[in-house]
């Protein structure tokens, strides 16, 4: 076929509703679980099915994820493999213990695995049903458990290194360059806007540094995926990460509302460095024109620090042009990424609590395709708690799944018992796996169709003689499909999650640090309180956007969240100092109140509003300013700070 032909497939196809790149994607995958599932039995494996799972599960459309996925693939599934087997053999004949053991480690990894970043996060949570499947299954077959353990290894190898083999000869390498051209032009138009704001041309609106704001936490969101593959990339995205960080620290200084002094000098030195970053100048260049605007800003302080920041975050990426790694500690200093430890807690609460009810109801009934249930369950409420809306996924997932089971059962009693060898029931299942590339790759079926493939591989093992009843089969079908129901549930009950709560959340832990910064201070972490606000803006702005709302809202409560955080740090140094026993009191009794910010914010501002006038009767005018001013933007952003009760709760 002609290039000019296959163009014009392409166009015709996607006017149909398909997705190019991912019926390309789609293609390579189902190829290599056809050839996996055969390579598996050519070997003679238990489950060869497994194997062919396994590839649609690892398999990425670009090539660094591909491995990197496959790697911890293999680290997940010997972590989990092992501890199935331990949990069984620890067991022995009791279920009741098995179900207990099984809860707390898959609840454990459910929770570590939103806790973490990257793929290490996947390997966690693999960790957690890979020992559901090694130790269910084993109950459920009476296989013997070593070799069940054995086989689950083996068949993740083999699926792994065919969706490696078939990934590394036919998926593209992925590009970076779109990122750091993406990156230089966001650090332009910041810079251009800082110049703007320093030498006080037309007056800036606030629709300007949010709008890059959200071009910034997007272009954020997007590093992971290109972090991965190798350590160079890894370290890529931590200096990028950095410098997106120092931009949010200068977008947030340009968004304060208070008119600092004149800094025409250090406006003409940033628009140098502006000019410097269009015209792709190297970045010590650049950096050394943002020195040059520090040292003229030196009455400004907190100009200073953030010209200072985004210097230093150019220097590191540069560090890392110039030697492939980045400073750890230089890294840190400039962005300490966010953990939503909060949502992580409720994942290992639900994910726990959800598997023991199920397991002990399986432990008292004694239903034999209990054993289904429990991990058809614990594959879904581990697996997709990441995600940002769980239950809405799940619900495509659901019906996939049904599909996927309705289409095992007339493969097993409809079309397996024509088969008079065992290659037969192999070849029976290739074009059914085939056929998934259809709604995996069009727009209106992809989200949850693989998990069509998923469960009509896990519900067909295609091995002689046949065996068993159709009233079983139908119930491990009824059984398995009944995990992702009771995922929806307990996704829609236990801890429910979308974008929305989140962000909540998020502001949650934002809130809770300052209200620890006013009650304990901060005993030298002010960097890392900083260094981690930065990230948690971009956080924030991106779920803002995930949801189609306007991003000042949380633009504008960061504003305020930084700008009290600085004064609470200025008013704890100030009370440690010789001042007189009044006025200590004073302070320490509006801290107090600053210490009840979420429930009592209007309170904390009058309170602020006290000290101000205080400090100014001292000729602390400077700090007295800058208290009534938090006050000012905590009235103003008094939604902000007022939190339900499901968020009062929330611990950095």
């Amino acid at each position: 076929m002609t290039k000019t032909h296959m163009n014009r497939s392409a166009r015709w196809l996607s006017r149909k509703g398909f997705d190019i790149e991912r019926l390309r994607f789609g293609l390579r995958t189902a190829l290599a679980s056809c050839l996996a599932l055969c390579m598996a039995w050519a070997i003679g494996l238990e489950h060869p099915q497994w194997a062919a799972m396994t590839v649609w599960a690892a398999s990425q459309p670009v090539r660094s994820l591909l491995i990197e996925k496959s790697l911890y693939r293999v680290l997940g599934t010997l972590v989990g493999t092992g501890v199935g087997l331990l949990l069984l053999l620890a067991a022995g004949d009791s279920l009741l213990w098995l179900v207990i053991g099984l809860a707390f480690w898959v609840g454990l990894c459910a929770g570590v695995g939103n806790a973490l970043h990257s793929m290490i996060s996947y390997a966690a949570l693999l960790s957690g049903y890979s020992a559901s499947m090694v130790a269910l299954l084993g109950t459920a077959s009476n296989m013997n458990t070593l070799a069940l353990g054995a086989d689950r290894l083996l068949t993740v190898l083999v699926g792994v290194s065919m969706a490696l083999l078939v990934g590394l000869l036919l998926t593209p390498r992925s590009s970076r360059s779109d990122l750091e051209e993406r990156g230089r032009r966001s650090t332009a138009r910041v810079l251009h806007l800082l110049a703007e704001r320093l030498n006080r041309q037309p007056r800036i609106t606030a629709q300007a540094p949010n709008e890059l704001l959200a071009d910034i936490a997007i272009l954020e969101a997007q590093l992971e995926p290109s972090a991965a593959g190798s350590r160079r990339a890894r370290h890529s995205a931590r200096s990028q990460r950095s410098v997106l960080a120092a931009l949010t620290a200068t977008l947030l200084w340009v968004r304060r509302r208070e008119q600092g002094p004149h800094h025409a000098a250090a406006g003409k030195a940033v628009a140098d460095a502006a000019l410097a970053m269009d015209s792709a100048e190297p970045l010590p260049t650049v950096a050394e024109h943002l020195r040059r605007a520090r040292r003229l800003a030196e009455d400004d302080p907190a100009l200073a620090e953030v010209l200072g920041r985004l210097g230093d975050a150019l220097i590191e990426r540069q560090y890392f042009r110039d030697t492939g790694r980045t400073q750890r500690e230089q890294a840190r200093r400039l962005v300490i990424r966010h953990r939503d430890w909060v949502h992580a807690r409720q994942a290992m609460l639900r994910t726990t609590g959800v598997l023991l009810v199920i397991g002990l109801a399986w432990v008292v009934t004694g239903w034999p395709a209990g054993a289904y249930v429990m991990l058809g369950t614990s594959v879904m409420v581990t697996l997709f708690s990441t995600f940002e809306n769980p239950a809405w996924i799940m619900r495509h997932i659901l019906a996939w799944q049904a599909v996927g089971a309705l289409i095992a059962l007339a493969v097993r009693w409809l079309l397996w018992p024509w088969a008079g060898e065992e290659w037969q029931l192999v070849a029976i299942l290739l074009p059914l796996i085939l056929i998934t590339v259809i709604p995996f790759s069009h727009r209106r079926t992809l989200n949850g169709s693989m998990d069509y493939v998923m469960i009509l591989l896990l519900l067909s093992q295609p091995a002689m003689p046949l065996t068993g009843t159709f009233e079983h089969s139908l119930a491990v079908a009824l059984a398995v499909v009944a995990g992702p129901l009771l995922a929806l549930i307990s996704f829609r009950l236990v801890f429910p999650t979308n974008a929305r709560r989140r962000q909540r959340q998020l502001e949650g832990m934002m809130l809770h640090e300052l209200e620890a910064m006013a009650l304990r201070g901060t005993a030298g972490r002010e960097e890392i309180w900083q260094a981690r606000l930065y990230h948690r803006v971009m956080r924030l702005v991106h779920w803002a956007h995930l949801q189609g709302e306007p991003t000042h809202r949380v633009v504008d409560g960061s504003l305020t969240a930084l700008t009290l955080g600085e004064v609470l740090q200025s008013l704890q140094r100030y009370r440690q100092a010789e001042i007189l026993p009044g006025t200590a009191r004073r302070i320490e009794a509006s801290l107090r109140r600053v210490g009840h910010l979420r429930q009592a914010p209007l309170e904390a501002a009058a309170a602020l509003e006290r000290l101000a006038h205080t400090l100014a009767r001292r000729q602390e005018v400077e700090l007295a300013r800058r208290a009534r001013h938090s006050a000012k933007l905590i009235r103003e952003n008094q939604g902000f700070f007022q939190h339900d009760a499901w968020v009062l709760s929330a611990k950095c």
